[in-house]
């Protein structure tokens, strides 16, 4: 087997352990990590949180120090359903940005040739791994926007239980982080001028207000429709490296799901697997094809869920468009 050049074109949880999985395969590899995003609040079900601790090798979760907050069960009420059992559902919530600096410093103890600027030495790089890519390149299946903020949990609140409830225009999500405040999330159908505001109103207007001390004073608008990259993969040429598009890069999930960090850990899995076959003789052009194939399977799969659940909970006309969107 020959050993690939591979430059990993920043620093998120598919980019890291694309390239934590290539060095443990022999592979050459150097990061180029992007600058620190800041904190971003992510919930890791028990599966996905699995499946990062196997990946990486971490048989415990102290060995990364990350101080996540426990959740052990779930709330969830949809569409006109009056009840919302207590159902077990472990998870942790983590801080995604110190996630990804602990894997940054696991990876840089294990293969500490692994973070440099020049991919092999100053060689180009045979591929180049990346979770960067432009909107203008996906196939986007609607325009719903996920509003985001924190605020103070009430007095007396269990902080070891999400919560999900809807209003006729959008479901809410909230998530306890541990200290004493919950992060509130709300899918809408389309943009918003005022997140903070509407972020208000629709948590006044469902089950969740008693639990916050008072509605986010600041929210962020971000777009949250399924997205996929119309060419994830390109083989190399004689003059030019490959590019395999991994994470939100690739493909995104509806927030919905539950599973977009799980998806993302995947990507990095198939296109480590698509760069360690190339480098024992298969031909890149069909990995490529293959890495695509993939991507639209799982996307198609994605799309047919969202197109089941919605209409259960949303046959207000303000949902048709994006319903029709998943179809």
């Amino acid at each position: 087997m020959s050993r690939a050049d591979v430059e990993i074109a920043g620093s998120g949880l598919a980019e890291l352990t694309c390239a934590w999985l290539l060095a443990a395969r022999g592979h050459r590899v150097r990061l180029r990590a992007r600058p620190d995003e800041g904190r971003r609040t992510l919930l890791l079900g028990a599966s996905t949180h699995a499946l990062l601790r196997s990946l990486w090798g971490i048989s415990e979760p102290a060995e990364l120090d990350l101080g996540t907050h426990a959740l052990t069960h779930r709330r969830a009420r949809w569409g006109a359903t009056t009840a919302a059992p207590r159902r077990a559902q472990p998870a942790v919530v983590v801080d995604g940005a110190r996630l990804a600096a602990r894997l940054r410093d696991r990876l840089a103890a294990h293969h500490p040739d692994i973070v440099a600027e020049e991919p092999g030495g100053g060689r180009p790089p045979r591929w180049t791994v990346t979770a960067a890519s432009h909107p203008d390149d996906h196939w986007t299946a609607g325009r719903r926007r996920l509003l985001a903020g924190e605020a103070a949990l009430a007095p007396g609140q269990d902080d070891t239980t999400a919560r999900l409830d809807c209003t006729d225009l959008a479901w809410l999500h909230l998530t306890p982080l541990g200290d004493g405040n919950a992060l509130l999330q709300a899918m809408i159908p389309g943009p918003a001028a005022h997140p903070e505001n509407l972020l208000g109103r629709l948590l006044a207007a469902c089950d969740l207000a008693p639990r916050l001390l008072c509605a986010p004073t600041a929210a962020v608008s971000l777009s949250a429709a399924p997205r996929l990259h119309r060419v994830p993969a390109t083989a190399p040429t004689a003059d030019t490296p490959g590019r395999l598009l991994v994470g939100a890069g690739a493909i995104r999930y509806d927030p919905l799901s539950g599973t977009g960090t799980a998806q993302a850990l995947r990507t990095a899995v198939l296109a480590t697997a698509v760069i360690h076959a190339e480098a024992t003789g298969t031909s890149p052009q069909a990995l490529c094809a293959h890495y695509a194939a993939r991507l639209r399977t799982a996307f198609r799969a994605h799309l047919d869920t969202c197109a089941r659940l919605y209409p259960q909970a949303f046959p207000s006309p303000a949902w048709h468009h994006e319903i029709d969107a998943c179809r």
